[in-house]
């Protein structure tokens, strides 16, 4: 799947694993929970075990069913991480007495006067522990991370997303093109994969064109595009690297409502100010479609025939937050924090700064 990176330094090397020891990643729930409901909120940290896998433990200790056990994100099996789920109050005993096995750890309790539902989670916390560092690519880490965090990434999907052989998008595009009802989980995950293979070949394409502005001329850069001189002449001032074209859809970020961009003026300062960002088509039946130029190249990339998912829109470009490291030098370890809004993935990140795909188990 081509990928195109945005920003301009060169590659930088260190070793990079997701084990249990080396990749932690924390929940943080989008409202604080309370002291009294009919639910009950449980802080569980777990390691080498998926979210899915947890909920058939936790299903298994209370005897209840799946679909009565609530929960915010999906995390990684190769993690250790912390995240809340939620079962009805009157099993916290049966929870507390039969969770027994050594990889899931209850730390803390609350009430709710709801259940925990998909998507509601403002973000992830994440300690990344890369190996293979030498001081002066510590320095390097530091730096481009540090300028990561002032300007924003692009928010592509991580290879996870697209399975262990990165094709199981071709698997999804065949199930969302024959018409059929998705069955179960499988099969929505395969189109959701379909989805995201869209978008993220649709983001590569707008930070190649926004490269090209970057790097060129104006009159070069207006004849490798074929963009009229006076367009390219207007994306070229935008102060942001990430070009934004009339129609864009700029939602209010981290969330909240959007507006088609009419104005660069005004477009450009609020995704200068980190106040909104354009955002991305996700392909489905039932979802916003960008218009005018930002429709034009957003086109190639959308798909009439699937029907299979409602759709949305992603943002296209994330601001990191509370980043800070740890560095033994001895050891040549770097331990890099950082925060993320939901959906985004923290090997994005990392593959920006390393300027090379990450799905390999070790990059030296």
């Amino acid at each position: 799947m081509k990928k195109t990176y945005a920003y301009n330094h060169k590659p930088i090397n260190f070793n990079f694993a997701q084990t249990i020891e080396r990749f932690f990643v924390e929940e943080i729930p989008l409202f604080k929970f309370a002291d009294k409901g009919s639910n009950l909120i449980l802080k569980i940290k777990k390691s080498d075990m998926s979210t899915f896998k947890l909920i058939t433990v936790i299903a298994k200790a209370t005897q209840l069913e799946q679909r009565d056990i609530g929960y915010a994100g999906l995390k990684d099996k190769s993690a250790t991480t912390i995240q809340y789920i939620s079962i009805p109050r009157e099993y916290e005993k049966d929870v507390v007495k039969n969770l027994t096995t050594e990889k899931i750890e209850i730390l803390e309790k609350k009430y709710s006067k709801f259940p925990i539902k998909v998507g509601q989670l403002k973000g992830n916390r994440f300690s990344i522990v890369l190996h293979n560092v030498s001081s002066e690519s510590k320095k390097e880490i530091e730096r481009v991370a540090n300028e990561m965090v002032k300007k924003g990434i692009p928010n592509y999907y991580g290879y996870q997303r697209f399975g262990e052989d990165s094709k199981s998008y071709e698997q999804g595009k065949e199930i969302a093109h024959s018409g059929k009802k998705l069955k179960g989980a499988k099969e929505k995950l395969l189109v959701s994969a379909y989805q995201s293979f869209l978008y993220n070949s649709w983001l590569s394409e707008r930070i190649s064109i926004s490269r090209t502005i970057d790097k060129n001329s104006v009159d070069d850069a207006s004849k490798i595009l074929e963009y009229p001189r006076e367009l390219v002449d207007v994306l070229k001032k935008q102060p942001h690297f990430f070009k934004l074209f009339i129609g864009d859809d700029m939602q209010s970020y981290p969330y909240g409502k959007s507006y088609p961009l009419q104005d660069f003026k005004r477009g450009s300062k609020d995704f200068l100010a980190q106040k909104y960002s354009p955002t991305g088509l996700l392909v489905g039946f039932k979802v916003k479609r960008a218009l005018s130029d930002a429709r034009q190249l957003e086109e190639p990339f959308d798909d009439s025939e699937l029907y299979a998912l409602k759709g949305d829109r992603r943002y296209a470009w994330i601001f990191p937050q509370e980043l800070s490291f740890k560095y033994n030098q001895s050891e040549e370890k770097l331990t890099i924090n950082f925060y993320l809004p939901k959906g985004s993935y923290a090997t994005t990140f990392l593959e920006e700064i390393a300027k090379k795909s990450l799905k390999a188990k070790n990059i030296r």
